[in-house]
């Protein structure tokens, strides 16, 4: 019989995972990580990490399956935390649950089970498995994105790796939301009706913007509007014609746009530039515009926050973006581009954005991706996927 150690995280989607190989007659061990208890930026009273514990323990009772709870919020700060403080620190955005999949769960996590002699890892994702075998008669595994279009989670998957995918279920893939839903309430699991969670992805009821304040102090500087007619944006227009030629110019199709204080006028202060990312509208406090103002650029250095009217201003899109050369990641390396390449797919910046027709250029320091039309709010930091159909072939975090 093979053995199954399922990250179980108190939610209905672990659950049902759960329970699902139980059927399948696996011999299935529930894991609990604990991953955060530094209460000193967790300004909630409320104990998140304690109640879904107490839950994922519940259904493991339910489904007579041993259960244990492990603590990795050491390797959490110092592999997801501090990281993601340098990143907000240096102006970029960071995705917190991307880093989780590939540093945590599919990485401690996964030695961890190994050691209880699990032959795999199941989690509550909903994305699928498929294994084919290669030219030299090796298998291939590859990640598709899930069923249910609403709550595809491949893109959170978009950092492992051949090994990792090798050891990895996801029970839930092939279902829909309500679907998992339905099965709960029918075996009666306590979680069946608890709603999703929406904090980050180690601490929990935390909103980002207090969690971020807790360790990256407050410093006032200028909240600039720039026009939407700024000479800044004649780079653009130039360069419309220019992403379906033979030899685009890719630098500057990929090239976020440079301000400088002269680029408009001060409308107001901020609290810290380094809290702010590209296309953020709430937390301006700035009142008054025709249209309401986005963020378009930061600078931490001189600590200026630059913004601009509208979802239609020239200043949130951009053709494309780059990714550094030791930032790319092939889930399959059978695909991947030697230098001078090129080739198509759809890609996506971000959790659940619809997925969109680009090129990808290979060239020696990295990897250039121009979009058929413009891309709102590229932001430094971020994960960019391309998927072949269902598949997600590589991702790279945005230069």
């Amino acid at each position: 019989m093979k053995r199954v150690v399922v990250g179980m995280s108190g939610g209905v989607d672990s659950s049902v995972a759960a329970h699902l190989l139980v059927q399948q007659g696996y011999e299935v061990i529930g894991l609990f990580m604990k991953n955060w208890h530094d209460d000193s930026v967790v300004i909630s009273r409320e104990c998140p990490w304690l109640e879904d514990s107490n839950d994922a323990l519940i259904v493991a009772q339910k489904l007579n399956i041993p259960f244990q709870t492990i603590d990795l919020s050491k390797e959490y700060k110092e592999r997801i935390v501090d990281y993601m403080f340098h990143e907000y620190a240096q102006g970029r955005t960071p995705n917190p649950d991307i880093l989780c999949n590939r540093e945590i769960k599919f990485d401690i996590f996964l030695k961890t089970a190994l050691k209880l002699g699990a032959d795999y890892v199941a989690t509550g994702h909903y994305c699928r498995k498929e294994t084919s075998v290669d030219a030299h008669g090796n298998p291939l595994y590859h990640l598709l994105a899930g069923k249910d279009p609403n709550k595809d989670q491949s893109y959170f998957l978009c950092q492992l790796n051949q090994f990792q995918l090798s050891k990895a279920l996801f029970p839930i893939g092939d279902m829909e939301k309500s679907t998992v839903r339905s099965v709960a309430r029918e075996q009666d699991l306590v979680t069946a009706d608890k709603k999703d969670s929406q904090g980050l992805c180690f601490v929990g009821k935390v909103r980002l913007p207090e969690f971020l304040q807790q360790k990256l102090q407050p410093k006032p500087g200028p909240i600039i509007e720039v026009p939407a007619h700024s000479p800044v944006y004649e780079r653009s227009l130039m360069l419309a014609g220019d992403t379906h030629t033979d030899d685009p110019d890719l630098e500057q199709l990929t090239t976020a746009y440079s301000y400088n204080e002269l680029a408009g006028k001060v409308v107001s202060q901020h609290n810290g530039a380094h809290y702010f990312t590209i296309g953020q509208r709430k937390g301006l406090h700035v009142g008054g515009t025709p249209k309401p103002l986005f963020v378009i650029a930061t600078d931490t250095d001189k600590n200026i926050v630059y913004t601009g009217q509208g979802e239609d201003h020239p200043g949130l899109y951009r053709m494309g973006l780059f990714i550094r050369q030791a930032e790319l990641h092939w889930i399959r390396k059978d695909l991947l581009l030697a230098n001078g390449e090129t080739a198509r797919y759809q890609v996506r910046i971000r959790y659940r954005q619809p997925l969109e027709g680009a090129t990808l250029f290979q060239r020696k320091d990295g990897m250039y991706i121009v979009f058929d039309r413009p891309q709102k709010s590229i932001a430094a930091g971020q994960f960019a996927a391309w998927y072949q159909g269902e598949e997600l072939i590589g991702s790279g975090v945005i230069a």
